[in-house]
């Protein structure tokens, strides 16, 4: 059973362009998942639904919107890792209830999914995918409590890990998120209604205005009779992930209520500070490394050329699902310019290095691009621990510093130097206190226990192991 994912979601309340709306949100937020895509609107009495494997270009052609009809409604796109890439796992997960119609949509990965999911099926509950998010959803149509906002409320305090969520139900929308606030959701005002989103850059391709980030615990009622808030009683530490300001987000996103554009640049500076090599230019691995390099070549007086082009026709390599079809990729996404690198030393800026395999290819293509001396450097700390939280970091074992030291990577990859960021610089590169983030595939020092998901993740990677051999 695979229960790891990242996604991105949305929601519209009050809007006769509901399906619309969502539907260019959903574009914004392709980058968070490419495997599959799903939205369901309504009215009230009615509602209506579609939703397919692939890209949302894909699945939602004219004729499909033409069928959505309604003033509210919610949306998804996903990604998943190997085991789960199938049909039934398409969100949003709709449920019938004493015949009226809910849906969820999920960003995040519940850390105690096994023990509910077994003490779910002891009293009866039968399931029909292998999506944590359809644990939510038994455990509020199971609650005792009257209303569905009050059994939300009743259920939330028992899921432990990262969710940011929106519901569908007949009153109108809600939107949820953990105490941690592990993944990012914001709330933005439309000319006719609101809407939430996984990133701010939604907003902008529907015309809307950003209003905030949810607060950690919050859970926000959006239906006729306006917006309510409901905040917990008690706060915990927050352990926003500052992987989103690193890779996932859009640089032209507002996430945890920070701009990732400038997040980015100053990740990059502090590299500079930190780089003890010189070349005579500075080349980005497009396009998540891009504004680091621009602020590492501005702080380090060196000029910035793309001496990489990226083809956008190729998906992002990271949130495929199998490895085959991350390497096979790579050569195909990104092409090294032998007229500008020829001869030449160069600092490559990267973003950050997973399991190392897509690195080393890049730098052998450089090297056969003419590239003399390559320096690289990386706007994170190394990555040695897995993400239990809903990022794919694989086992300790595949991840690259997870077992090897960074002179052992620099020899790897094969670049005459390596620098990675230090996790002080990192830190300060973004507004929010330092203690606020989930740095735990740095550290190793998770802020919400997970014993039964680091066991489950092992297993997995032996099954994976003794199948090749």
């Amino acid at each position: 059973m695979e229960l790891k994912e990242n996604c991105g979601i949305t929601g519209v309340y009050g809007n006769k362009k509901a399906a619309e709306i969502i539907h260019s949100a959903l574009f914004s937020l392709q980058h968070r998942g490419q495997e599959s895509c799903g939205i369901i609107t309504g009215s009230g009495k009615n509602h209506s639904s579609a939703m397919g494997m692939g890209l949302v270009s894909d699945v939602f052609k004219p004729a499909c919107m033409k069928t959505l009809r309604g003033h509210f409604g919610i949306g998804h796109v996903r990604y998943s890792t190997t085991g789960s890439s199938s049909p039934k796992n398409i969100q949003p997960f709709i449920a019938e209830y004493r015949g009226k119609t809910y849906a969820i949509s999920h960003n995040g990965n519940l850390v105690n999914s096994t023990s509910l999911r077994r003490s779910l099926e002891k009293r009866g509950s039968i399931f029909r995918t292998s999506l944590d998010t359809e644990i939510i959803m038994h455990m509020i149509m199971m609650s005792r409590k009257e209303s569905f906002i009050e059994k939300i409320l009743d259920v939330l305090p028992e899921i432990k890990g990262a969710f940011s969520l929106v519901f569908f139900s007949p009153e109108g929308i809600v939107a949820a998120k953990d105490p941690w606030s592990f993944r990012p959701l914001c709330l933005g005002k439309l000319e006719e209604g609101y809407m939430v989103a996984s990133e701010s850059c939604a907003f902008d391709f529907a015309g809307a205005s950003y209003i905030r980030e949810l607060e950690p615990g919050e859970v926000l009622v959006i239906d006729g009779k306006g917006i309510k808030s409901i905040l917990p009683e008690k706060r915990v530490r927050t352990a926003r992930c500052i992987f989103e300001f690193i890779y996932f987000a859009r640089p032209d996103s507002r996430v945890f209520g920070e701009s990732v554009y400038h997040a980015r640049k100053k990740l990059g500076e502090n590299l500079a500070k930190e780089f003890p090599h010189t070349g005579e230019m500075v080349i980005p691995i497009p396009d998540s490394g891009s504004i680091s390099a621009i602020g590492f070549s501005q702080k380090k007086g060196l000029p910035f050329e793309m001496g990489i082009v990226r083809n956008h026709y190729v998906g992002r390599t990271f949130i495929q699902p199998l490895q085959e079809s991350r390497e096979k990729s790579v050569r195909i996404k990104l092409n090294p310019i032998k007229e500008v690198i020829g001869g030449k030393d160069i600092v490559v800026i990267e973003d950050s290095i997973v399991r190392g395999t897509t690195s080393r290819m890049r730098i052998t293509d450089l090297r056969k691009s003419g590239a003399k001396k390559i320096y690289m450097g990386v706007s994170c700390p190394p990555i040695r621990h897995p993400c239990f939280y809903g990022i794919d970091f694989p086992d300790s074992r595949q991840l690259i510093a997870g077992k090897k030291s960074v002179k052992e990577i620099e020899k790897e990859i094969g670049v005459d130097g390596l620098i990675y960021l230090s996790m002080e610089s990192m830190l300060a590169s973004i507004r929010l206190p330092g203690e606020e983030f989930c740095t735990a595939c740095f550290t190793g020092e998770y802020p919400v226990p997970c014993g039964s998901q680091a066991r489950l993740k092992k297993e997995r990677f032996e099954t994976g192991r003794r199948g090749k051999e």
